[in-house]
Parts: C-alpha cells; sequence; structure tokens
C-alpha cells in the first residue's frame, strides 16, 4: 500500500494559484535539495526533476542504495540514464497502455465484463455474482473480491506477492472470495492491474512491455527501460516496471498535455479525461481514477498522481503546467512518503512561490 499523508493535501492547494510566468531558480531549487539531502532530511532520495510550464526547473540526483524489484544492487550513482525501480507507478502507466488499446479497437470498453475475458476460467465466469465485475471495476480497483497488500512486500501473505509465486496468477486473482458488491468499496489490488494487463494482452496479441514499447515509449521517445518478469515469464504488471527519471518525466508532460506529446496525440484526449477523472474514494481520502490517483474531493488543488513503494512519485497539474517526478530508494519502509512530500513541500512549491 502506498500512502499518501492528508497532511500534504492543504499544502499542495497553494500550487492553484495564479502563478507568474517567471521560472523558479533552478540553481536555488537545486541548492536547497542538495543541502537538504548532505544534512540527511531527504533520506532516500534519488532524484527529482521539476518541469514548469514547459521549462525544466531542475533535475538532480544523489548516490544511495538501490534494488531492481527486490534485488539489492548496492550503493548506486543515479544519472540520467539510469534504470530505476518504479513499482506501483507501472499500475498508472498500464492504465494509460488500455487506453491507447482501447482508442484502437482493440480491447472492450470499461463497462464490459471482466470474467467474459476470460473464457478460459468458465467455472469462475458461471458464478453470476463475478459476472457482474466490469473491467471498470479492476481499473478502479473495486472489484469487491478479497486482496490485501498491506502487509510488507517481503512477507508471502502479501497478495501481490503470494499472486506471484502462484501456479497461474490470473486463476489466483479471479478465484479471490467476493466481498462486497462491485463498484463499492476500494480496495487497493496489484491482482487488478495484473486482470487488465492480460487483456491488453490478449487484444494487442502483444506481451505488454512489447506493446508498452511501440504504442507509448517510443512515440515519447524513451529508448531505455526494463519491465521486470516473474517467474511465470510474465512482466509484473503491478510493480515490474523500470524506467529513467527523464522518461519518468515525460509521462508526467503526456498526462499534463491531455494524452499529447511533441504535438501528437499519443493517448486520445477522450481517455486521458476519463483516466484523470475521480471515479472512487479511497481509504486515504484520495481520490482514484483509471490506475491514477487523485486530489480529494474538497480539495481547492487538482491534481493526478502516480506512486510507488519506496517514494516513487509522479505528481502533474495539467492547470498549472506542473510535473514533479521523484526517485526514492525507501522500498517497504512504512513512511516512505516522508521524503517526495519533503521535496514537493519544503523545495519545489516554495520555489515556484518564491520565484513571484
Amino acid at each position: 500500500m502506498h500512502r499518501f499523508p492528508l497532511a500534504l493535501l492543504a499544502f499542495l492547494a497553494l500550487l492553484t494559484l495564479a502563478l507568474a510566468p517567471r521560472p523558479a531558480s533552478a540553481q536555488t531549487l537545486a541548492q536547497s535539495l542538495q543541502s537538504d539531502f548532505d544534512a540527511g532530511a531527504l533520506p532516500g532520495l534519488h532524484g527529482v526533476l521539476v518541469l514548469y510550464r514547459g521549462k525544466k526547473l531542475v533535475e538532480i540526483y544523489f548516490d544511495g542504495q538501490d534494488q531492481r524489484w527486490g534485488v539489492p544492487l548496492g550503493n548506486r550513482r543515479h544519472g540520467p540514464n539510469t534504470l530505476h525501480d518504479m513499482r506501483s507507478v507501472t499500475k498508472s502507466v498500464v492504465g494509460l497502455l488500455y487506453g491507447i488499446a482501447l482508442d484502437r479497437g482493440l480491447v472492450p470498453p470499461p463497462d464490459a465484463a471482466l470474467y467474459a475475458q476470460f473464457p478460459e476460467y468458465a467455472d469462475l465466469a458461471r458464478d453470476p455474482k463475478r459476472a457482474r465485475i466490469t473491467i471498470a471495476d479492476a481499473l478502479t480497483m473495486r472489484m469487491g473480491t478479497a486482496w490485501d497488500e498491506t502487509t510488507p512486500y517481503s512477507n508471502p501473505r502479501n497478495s501481490e506477492i503470494a499472486m506471484e509465486r502462484a501456479p497461474d496468477r490470473y486463476r489466483f486473482v479471479l478465484e479471490q472470495k467476493i466481498l462486497t458488491r462491485p463498484g463499492g468499496r476500494w480496495t487497493y489490488s496489484g491482482g487488478a492491474t495484473a486482470l487488465v494487463a492480460r487483456i491488453i494482452e490478449k487484444g494487442t496479441g502483444k506481451p505488454i512491455d512489447a506493446f508498452a514499447r511501440e504504442a507509448l515509449f517510443a512515440p515519447l521517445g524513451i529508448t531505455r527501460f526494463d519491465w521486470v518478469k516473474g517467474g511465470d515469464g510474465v512482466p509484473s504488471a503491478a510493480s515490474g516496471l523500470r524506467l529513467t527519471l527523464p522518461a519518468l518525466a515525460r509521462i508526467g508532460t503526456l498526462v499534463a498535455g491531455h494524452g499529447r506529446y511533441n504535438g501528437k496525440q499519443i493517448v486520445s484526449a477522450r481517455w486521458m479525461k476519463a483516466a484523470t477523472s475521480p471515479l472512487a474514494r479511497t481509504s486515504f481520502g484520495l481520490q482514484y481514477g483509471y490506475f491514477w490517483w487523485h486530489s480529494p474531493a474538497k480539495s481547492p488543488a487538482k491534481w493526478t498522481a502516480a506512486m510507488g513503494n519506496g517514494g516513487q512519485r509522479l505528481t502533474v497539474q495539467p492547470h498549472v503546467d506542473l510535473v514533479i517526478a521523484i526517485i526514492a530508494g525507501n522500498y517497504n519502509h512504512p513512511k516512505d512518503w516522508k521524503t517526495p512530500v519533503a521535496v514537493i513541500e519544503k523545495h519545489v512549491v516554495p520555489a515556484i512561490l518564491n520565484s513571484q
């Protein structure tokens, strides 16, 4: 589970101010980040890239211990070409890929029955309660089935880890006990993402990593990425993507541009509007769309974000043309949110406001 403290929400409301076009001081922002990192105030931080109104405010990297999907890599010197775990930011990328496949007519619409897309599990699909679950319920993590990612991802009882270790990951997800009606209670679920990714693979005839390369990464100019595969050889749709920090920021620019990048519409504006529209309320007080997080209903700040274990963050505010991409190495730490929050709260926003 990836936490986002409510204390930050009021602070992010500052970003709704009518900011003047003068850019913040990139040098000052870099210096403040470096100073706090050296003082130990930003533990585990590996990189920050901020784009504001089309201009780069800062791109800075820090050395530190890292992992590749749980496997220690030791102390690494991070830079613009370093691949880094995105963890659950991967889910948000899968949401974009479903939108592209939908635009091409390769996958059913969100209101289609989920279990009907898996006729190989006919015994489960015959259950009338399961038959009511839609693809949209998976995209918004409201399938109504049992799932628990509240334990550490090093714990085999964690549902995502159990899925990765199951003989058949898709049956494992689909056969979970029904607890509530579909479309009701929100439950964080990497299994839901695995099902959507499989639907994409069936529709496109390509593994999710191959489709991502062709349909999303190549148009964004992203040539280097890694998508870690599970023991069954299937790319982990829940958490396996590894990108460079500039590549992550390019995805943010795409979202800020309503699916458009460098003059080309990569994801339809229609899908981007759907994906960035809050559809479910989470247990954290935030809202959730199609694998993307959103600001609370009553918050004056309107933002969209992708979040990942360890402190990975991609926060986008299209109305002020702001993209904040952060990578960090605090994997499985219960307070992994503190470092990215400190970057935003104590450094990025003040740098913008102080430039006014």
